[in-house]
């Protein structure tokens, strides 16, 4: 079985299926389709699935053209009926793995998304998990559901885990040139594995385990949410202390070894950094272990809407303005510049504390035309003009995100008060007010 789905890849007649046509699964999917293989995409959502048969895109940095140039080539077709797993011979799982609101893993749609797997699962195929969770998921909570199809890993299917690192707007790295991570459940997995992703990506990183591939994308996310922490930590000294944080990393920086740079901000966003941390910690009470480093990081970015907030008030008192009744524009809502992407935006936070305090709050994203519902918020909000008559009548700027798009000069003229969290600001100016 192994020898003839590795020929069947190699030739490229393998037919490839994408559960999950969000952030991670759609590139994954039409990067495929562009290889020369036909590939199914699947989604619950039958709005998107409609949206993608006709060729249109729904993410910013994955263009309409490279989808309908694979829709016209019948290389790539997006449906809701999953019962077409039966015409894939590799099937990518890559569902969302929210926490939930006790901060625990909730793995419901990716235990649901595998029952539907193993209904269908046949002799020969490839099962890759792609979903970031805690070190034993595949093992313990994936492969369990694919065996009651009364097939045996390994030999009648193969499995393997492959985290996604999908980095959307950055304009260095794509699929095709980050490096693959792959843990097989058996030898056999593994080289299916290889040989499905090298047809894809130029370079494979082969580990002895599943769980060691959980752990890679565990410990690649933690070190930025640590990093992140401790330069917020800075920040809010440095503020105390007179001294500008974003001063102090530009000079850092200039040192050609033992320093990377990272840059504060009113908090972590993004599915996988503000999330994937609790993973291990929750993991780790397992094996009688208290992450305390990680936790305290956590405390951290989690406070930073509030610190925010906080300086945020302190400016408008300055100002002779009360926060309650304030009229406050946030800029930018995604989590980071000049991408559409929302996810876990801290921006959504700031507003939820900033309304409580009884301000009127609107916001301006040239990336986000309207506030969608999300699992934690619903605010029914547009995005407000950018003109001098708007910006004057708000007591309070506060720059959530530093789109490359937005024209600060033109801001800083017309605006009353900034709140700066992102140092797009370097020179002192009365109005402006780091945070």
């Amino acid at each position: 079985m192994k020898g003839q789905l590795i020929k069947r890849i190699k030739e490229h007649k393998a037919q490839i299926g994408v559960i999950g046509l969000g952030y991670v699964g759609l590139p994954l999917a039409i990067k495929f389709a562009e290889a020369g293989f036909k590939t199914l995409g699947f989604d619950i959502d039958k709005g998107k699935v409609e949206r993608l048969r006709e060729g249109k895109s729904y993410l910013s940095h994955i263009s309409t053209t490279r989808i309908k140039e694979a829709v016209i080539k019948k290389r790539f077709f997006a449906t809701a009926n999953f019962s077409r797993l039966t015409e894939v011979d590799a099937i990518l799982i890559c569902v969302p793995t929210p926490l939930d609101r006790y901060r625990e893993p909730d793995l419901h749609f990716l235990i649901d998304t595998t029952k539907t797997v193993a209904r269908y699962l046949k002799i020969g195929k490839l099962v890759s998990v792609e979903s970031t969770s805690f070190p034993g998921t595949t093992e313990e909570e994936v492969l369990p559901h694919l065996r009651a199809s009364g097939l045996k890993e390994g030999r009648d299917f193969f499995l393997v885990y492959s985290p996604e690192r999908e980095d959307p707007g950055n304009k260095q790295y794509f699929l095709d040139n980050i490096p693959k991570v792959i843990g097989g459940i058996t030898p056999f997995c593994l080289e299916v594995g290889k040989a499905l992703y090298s047809s894809v990506v130029k370079e494979i990183v082969p580990v002895s385990s599943p769980r060691v591939a959980e752990m890679t994308k565990l410990l690649e996310n933690i070190y930025r949410a640590v990093n992140i922490a401790l330069v917020n930590e800075m920040k809010m000294l440095c503020e105390r202390m007179g001294i500008d944080i974003w001063e102090v990393i530009e000079a850092a920086k200039t040192k050609p070894f033992g320093f990377q740079a990272f840059y504060p901000g009113p908090g972590l966003g993004g599915h996988c950094i503000p999330i994937d941390p609790f993973y291990l910690t929750w993991r780790a009470r397992r094996f009688d272990f208290h992450t305390r480093f990680i936790e305290l990081a956590g405390e951290i970015n989690t406070y930073m809407p509030y610190y925010v907030v906080e300086k945020t008030v302190e400016a408008l008192n300055e100002k002779g303005n009360r926060v309650k009744g304030a009229k406050i524009l946030l800029l930018g809502v995604t989590y980071k510049r000049d991408i559409d992407d929302i996810r876990e935006s801290p921006a959504f936070k700031i507003i939820e504390l900033l309304m409580k305090r009884g301000t009127l709050v609107d916001y301006n994203d040239p990336f986000v035309p309207s506030l969608p519902k999300t699992r934690r918020y619903t605010f029914k909000m547009d995005s407000i003009p950018l003109t001098s008559k708007n910006l004057k009548k708000y007591h309070c700027l506060i720059i959530s995100t530093d789109h490359s798009n937005y024209d600060y000069d033109f801001i800083l003229k017309h605006a009353n008060l900034i709140v700066d969290t992102r140092g797009v600001f370097k020179e002192k100016n009365e109005k402006v007010v780091k945070a």
